[in-house]
Parts: structure tokens; sequence; C-alpha cells
């Protein structure tokens, strides 16, 4: 695949994604145009990046994968067939490559990939990492935030969660205080967590978007190191 050049105006004009379709930028890379390669990576970056870090959970390592999966598209873009999304189909290049560096540090049981989806297999607890000041005071935040989402349910739900999930009693225990059928505790307690997970998601739906953002900075150095990359397997 051949290199091409193209103005900073042209380029900035054609990162917008209603200008050409990825498979259009897909098929004008297969013919040569290699500086396009760019635009698939500056419109897929914070995707791929969010990925890539919730099955690593490492910063830095996130950046080499990413590295790897476009090297790894560029080097089968000739087997995207369209049937999917590009979008879908670099994501799940990325997916492989942060699964295989898991497994490769020790990081990562395959039968863990194989078990999750068991019924049978009981619920992970979350990894929790060595405590900062940062994390303190984001731990007191969410806490916060638990409190009032908490308080907002109606008195039928609230006194159940209260009990079962806050003071850690047993169903049993839950509704001899209440005076409600476990049947009934256990009822109660799922609309609960709907409620609660409803409340909550409404709460920090504002911050959603900006959770585990991939700057611009990070973006310019993944994608300068890929084209690089790129352009030294092409000239070989």
């Amino acid at each position: 695949m051949a290199d091409s050049k193209i103005s900073s105006a042209q380029f900035l004009d054609q990162t917008r994604p209603e200008v050409s379709s990825d498979e259009d930028v897909v098929g004008r890379v297969l013919n040569g145009e290699l500086a396009l390669f760019e635009l698939l990576m500056r419109r897929h970056n914070q995707r791929i990046y969010r990925a890539i870090r919730a099955i690593l959970r490492d910063d830095a390592e996130a950046e080499d994968v990413m590295q790897e999966t476009y090297v790894r598209a560029y080097e089968h873009l000739a087997q995207f067939e369209g049937r999917a999304r590009f979008s879908t189909w670099i994501t799940r290049i990325a997916v492989n490559e942060s699964i295989k560096r898991s497994i490769a540090r020790g990081k990562l049981d395959p039968l863990e990939l194989e078990n999750v989806e068991r019924e049978d297999q009981v619920m992970p607890s979350f990894q929790q990492p060595s405590p900062t000041p940062e994390s303190n005071a984001s731990h007191n935040e969410l806490r916060s935030i638990l409190e009032q989402a908490v308080l907002a349910l109606p008195d039928g739900y609230r006194a159940v969660v209260m009990l079962r999930d806050i003071e850690d009693m047993s169903t049993a225990e839950t509704a001899e205080a209440l005076s409600l059928s476990e049947a009934n505790v256990k009822v109660r307690l799922h609309r609960a967590h709907e409620l609660l997970r409803n409340e909550l998601f409404s709460m920090t739906r504002g911050a959603n978007a900006q959770a585990f953002e991939f700057h611009a900075s990070r973006c310019d150095r993944v994608v300068q190191v890929v084209m690089a990359r790129l352009r030294i397997q092409t000239t070989q």
C-alpha cells in the first residue's frame, strides 16, 4: 500500500464522519492512500481506548495495545468485508489484542472467559486498587451519591435496601424485622435495585461521556507512532 499526501485543510475536513464513511475510507486506503488511515484512527480512538482499558485496567499498557490494534487492523484491512460496521470490526481486534496481552502477562485466566457466562459461577468481587488520597475522595463522593439515591427510594423499598444491602442482614432476618414474607423481601429488593440503577445513572449521566476520555495529546501520540510504523512497513 503506497502512501499519499493530503493537505491539512483536506485532512481536517475529512475527519468528519459525515464526509466519508469508514467503508469508503477503507477502500481508499486499500487503493494506496495510506495517509487516510489516520482518519480511521482518529474517529475510533476513544472507543478503542475504552474497550482496551476495560480489559487491561492499565493506562500505559492501553496505549501499547492500541498501537498493536491499529497495526493488526491495517495488516488485515483487506479482510474487512463490510458485513459488520468497521467500528465493530476494529473493536473486536482491540478486544482480542487486549485479551492476548492479559493472558501473556498472567493477568487473565483463559478459563475465566469461558466460565463468565455460566449461571452457576460465583459472582466475582471488585478488585480494589491501593487507596490513594484521590481514590478516598472519590469513594466519599460515591458514598454521598449512593446515600442520596437510597434516601430517594419509596418507603416500601428503602428499608429493605437499608437492612439487606447496607446492614447486610439475611433475607430471613429482614423479612422478620419488617414483618414481610421472604419472597416479598426478594421482590422489593430486586425492584429497589432497578430503581437505584436508574437513579444512579440519572445522577451521573452528565459524567458518562467524560469517563475514560482519550485526550487529544494522547490521540496524536498514538496516531503518529502507528503511522510511522505503517510507513516503514510499506517501504520494506
